[in-house]
């Protein structure tokens, strides 16, 4: 495998590299599950909001034409 570098926060990596080292477990594995995690999943809200999304866009509307129309009425 191929040695990548990447930009992260040196207390980010110190604190991670220390839970890992506590855990016995290698950081280049976590990196790379969690990597896959997120290109090979589905986010869990995406559905969730795309169906909430479609019962707003079905709602009841009601049209107050133009602005001017809202200004009138709403003033």
């Amino acid at each position: 495998m191929p040695l990548k570098t990447f930009n992260v926060e040196e207390d980010a990596y110190e604190r991670y590299s220390e839970f890992c080292k506590e855990n016995g477990i290698s950081m280049s594995n976590q990196i790379n599950t969690f990597i896959k995690a997120q290109i090979e999943t589905e986010p869990k809200i995406r559905e969730e909001y795309l169906r909430k999304l479609d019962i707003i866009r079905k709602g009841k509307f009601i049209k107050i034409g133009t602005y001017k129309d809202f200004e009138k009425r709403y003033r």
